[in-house]
């Protein structure tokens, strides 16, 4: 709280009674609710405003108490704006009417001295950045994840929750360092941590907008899993398959134990937590989901020029959110990968039923989140609409599906419930197009209830009488700017003007005076008043009864909602591949278990979707066995980053179930992809380019396997060229050479010393850029052809880029002076000679034996000797090279 703030016995009852309340949420921003008007006070007051953007005030007279307020029907926008910021907000509400508190004024444990006729407040929900449901504060297309970690001695727990749809995820991992990629692939917004571990999470991720610690008790495992055994009321969690999961239990259960303190409430909608094992699908770490741009794209982390961009059409927000997870997670079985291939080529051949599936999804809503908020009673008249609006086009859209028959579609046709009967609930009780709240009135249908159509009545006929006074009025006092009124603090009134006031009746008591008016009441026009406000009063009370009990309805039909939606999130996932494929003219992929990859006129989806028609294809062709590590070389400019981006990205399409961009392709399912592209530096940790460099190529090094497929682009030029391509050469060696890794390999390099490589590696091979000189210009043809390139045409790329023809002559004077320094008297590679190689140990004896045959020519005096010593002298010298 802010310095020089009053004693708590100068404060006012609402005042005491907040100070309580903010008391028992000390990291929250307190909204606090005062007729209607959610108020902020102290520090509270001077973040939110400078957040909110909304002017700053005060209380009291000396500005003690610096205080802001927002209208609470449009507190959702305010309150998106703090939570965006990586704030918690706790929203207290008014639970009781005026004078019914007491001296337990506060709610909740009671707040004593509250004093008589302070409203009873309570907070009823905490709203923080992963706890969020209402749509100002989600991302349609995107999940909003919470999450929790915790370690134990032997695995680290992890465990994710998106509230506004329900699902609820764990797993265990072998190390902090998958841990951390895990949370990088997940990006949860808010991270549930113990207190004690709180540093070791602060830097995770730049997405975790808010990082929350929790004692170490809510992580005991026997404390987690009871809570998880009481909040799905099960005597174990093996039917969950949980079993021997105990670190993932612990990181469940204390995310489930924060989430329900927040809410406030019990997590109906969360039906089940799913066990789930990262190995289970290709692996995508941090480094290679960003030089891929899958989602976002490396110089804004925005979604613009990714792939998911390019194939998101879709129609549904969960739809786009199915299909975002497919790429952040692609199948590893090759029969599912061909079932969803199968959906795919069904869909793209019959465009007319594709589309006519997509036109319809266009009317569904966001069924998962719409379901969250009926389960937590949070769901308004207009959600409930969309809802019915909603479950009422399921069955034209199983109808449209009914024809299609691949096994996938087939299934997730058989499996579309309609849930008619909470369609047909909703439509008998709510009107076509309701409010935006209840207490804006006219939700509930006339004829649904006989008490409020009763009560209704009352009030509209009070209203006709209302109007008939005013008319009446003016026809009896010759006043014919009388007009009768009504508002909130006054109540109903006869409004006659200053210049008419000699013609009102003496039966008129004054009730207010303006300006340019005075305020009349009668006794008639109170008795009225009364009796239309208590009949609007009382309507208003049973609506809002009635919808709670309609929701409350609803919320038994949530679980096969949920379980529909997830069958039209697919279908429409499925039809933007299609729409994807057909429009960019891919290929269907053929997709089989084993090493080889061939690729055939393969392009770059996302290059390609930009080049306007000019983009060149190429081929590929690797395997495990004859062609596992290419190496390719040519110049900057030539397309050697792009052609190995390309192979990842269509072998990542291939095994999300997708058509990929390439006239034939045969992929061998790929367990991981790995890359090391470009150059970045991690400041923040102390780390250099070259550093970060070779973290990336460690972990390569370290956790590829014959199943992978590994993008290597530029080893070794973040250091000085003998070091790096000492490096480069190295680490080719090893990818070839150790049995558990034989990783299938493309190694991008401007060391074209590189090719070298294949003189004594059996399975690399050499690729390159084809350039073409013409008058002492380079042309890039954009080709990948067979064969290494002598040159990295750096110079001429430097000519290009317009460095002065003095830089550009001398560069290469130099360069030639290097050159001739690149093999050995023998006129190998210096860079393939081995310290304990049997090839060093041949160039060594060769060269020392034509050191001794120099020395000993030097000695002989040709004209001095005779046919007979030189024959002898020749045998000598053939010993000599023998030896």
């Amino acid at each position: 709280m802010m310095s020089g703030r009053r004693e708590m016995k100068n404060l006012t009852p609402a005042m005491r009674q907040y100070m309580e309340i903010k008391g028992e949420n000390p990291d929250a921003i307190l909204f606090f609710r005062m007729g209607d008007f959610y108020e902020m006070f102290f520090d509270d007051a001077v973040t939110a405003s400078r957040i909110m953007g909304i002017a700053l005030t005060s209380r009291d007279r000396d500005r003690e108490i610096p205080m802001c307020g927002v209208p609470y029907h449009s507190a959702r926008s305010y309150i998106a704006k703090l939570v965006g910021e990586g704030l918690k907000v706790a929203v207290c509400e008014q639970v009781g009417d005026q004078g019914q508190a007491g001296a337990g004024g506060a709610g909740g444990g009671g707040v004593g001295g509250g004093g008589k006729g302070i409203v009873r407040r309570k907070v009823v929900r905490v709203i923080t950045p992963g706890t969020a449901v209402e749509d100002e504060l989600l991302e349609p297309g995107a999940n909003n994840f919470i999450a929790a970690a915790s370690v134990n001695s032997r695995k680290y727990g992890f465990a994710y929750m998106d509230l506004s749809t329900g699902e609820f995820l764990l797993t265990e991992l072998a190390s902090k360092e998958e841990l951390t990629d895990e949370i990088r692939r997940i990006r949860p917004l808010e991270l549930i941590v113990e207190r004690s571990r709180q540093a070791e999470f602060s830097s995770t991720d730049p997405s975790v907008k808010k990082l929350t610690p929790l004692p170490e008790y809510d992580f005991e495992e026997g404390v987690a899993a009871g809570r998880m055994k009481a909040h799905f009321r099960t005597h174990s969690l093996d039917g969950f398959g949980c079993s021997g999961l105990p670190a993932a239990v612990s990181a469940a259960g204390a995310l489930l134990h924060y989430i329900k303190g927040t809410q406030k409430t019990e997590l109906a909608h969360i039906r089940k937590c799913t066990p789930y094992f990262p190995d289970d699908y290709l692996v995508l770490d941090s480094t290679t989901r960003r030089n891929l741009e899958i989602t976002a794209n490396l110089r804004y982390a925005t979604k613009e020029g990714t792939l998911l961009e390019l194939l998101d059409t879709t129609s549904t927000a969960m739809g786009a959110r199915r299909l975002k997870s497919w790429l952040l997670h692609p199948l590893k079985d090759a029969s599912e990968i061909n079932r969803r291939l199968d959906a795919v080529e069904e869909l793209v051949e019959k465009r007319e039923a594709r589309e006519a599936l997509a036109s319809l999804f266009k009317d569904v809503y966001d069924l998962e989140r719409l379901c969250a908020r009926v389960s937590l009673a949070m769901a308004g008249p207009r959600d409930l609409a969309a809802l019915r609006n909603s479950l009422e086009k399921l069955p034209r859209v199983a109808e449209a599906a009914s024809d299609l028959r691949a096994p996938m579609l087939s299934e997730l046709s058989s499996n579309m419930d309609p849930v008619s009967e909470a369609a047909y609930a909703i439509g008998k009780a709510v009107v076509e197009n309701p409010p935006a709240t209840v207490r804006d009135g006219g939700v509930i249908r006339e004829g649904f209830d006989s008490a409020l159509d009763e009560l209704r009545e009352i009030g509209s006929g009070g209203k006709d009488w209302i109007a008939r006074l005013e008319a009446g009025e003016r026809r009896r006092t010759g006043i014919n700017s009388l007009k009768v009124g009504y508002n909130r603090v006054f109540g109903y009134y006869i409004e006659v003007t200053r210049t008419n006031l000699q013609s009102v009746p003496p039966e008129y008591t004054r009730k207010q005076t303006l300006v340019n008016a005075e305020r009349f009441v009668t006794g008639e026009l109170k008795e009225w008043e009364d009796r239309i406000l208590t009949a609007e009063e009382k309507a208003t009370e049973l609506e809002g009864e009635l919808f709670s009990d309609l929701v409350e309805t609803l919320s038994q039909y949530t679980e096969r909602i949920r379980s529909t939606a997830a069958v039209v999130s697919t279908l429409d996932a499925l039809i933007s591949l299609a729409r994807a494929s057909e429009r960019n003219g891919y290929a269907k992929p053929e997709v089989v278990e084993g090493t080889e990859i061939f690729i055939r006129d393969g392009r770059h989806p996302v290059v390609e979707a930009s080049a306007a028609g000019d983009f060149v294809p190429n081929d590929l062709s690797v395997d495990g066995s004859t062609s596992q590590v290419l190496v390719i070389t040519g110049p900057n400019m030539a397309g050697k980053s792009t052609y190995l981006r390309q192979n990842a990205l269509i072998v990542l399409m291939a095994q999300i179930g997708c058509f990929v961009p390439a006239a034939e392709a045969r992929i061998g399912v790929v367990d991981r992809i790995f890359t090391r592209v470009g150059a970045s530096d991690d400041l923040s940790r102390g780390q250099s380019t070259f550093m970060v460099e070779m973290n990336e190529t460690a972990n390569i090094l370290n956790n590829a396997t014959p199943g992978s497929l590994v993008i290597l682009d530029e080893i070794g030029r973040g250091t000085s060229t003998f070091d790096g391509l000492s490096i480069a050469w190295s680490v080719v060696e090893y990818i070839h050479d150790h049995p558990g890794l034989r990783a299938k390999t493309l190694f991008a390099t401007h060391y074209h010393e590189l090719t070298e490589l294949n003189l004594t590696k059996e399975r690399v091979k050499n690729y390159n850029m084809a350039v073409k000189e013409w008058n002492g210009e380079v042309i890039f043809l954009r080709k990948v052809v067979p064969g290494g390139s002598s040159s990295s045409y750096g110079i001429q790329v430097a000519k290009l880029a317009g460095l002065p023809d003095r830089v550009i002559e001398r560069a290469g004077e130099i360069l030639r002076n290097l050159e001739k320094g690149e093999l050995t008297e023998t006129g190998a590679p210096r860079l393939a000679a081995h310290a304990k190689g049997e090839e060093e140990i041949k160039q060594l004896s060769l060269l020392g034996a034509k050191d001794e045959l120099r020395e000993r020519l030097k000695t002989i005096d040709i004209e001095r000797t005779t046919p007979i010593e030189a024959l002898d002298l020749l045998h000598k010298l053939k010993m000599l090279l023998d030896e």
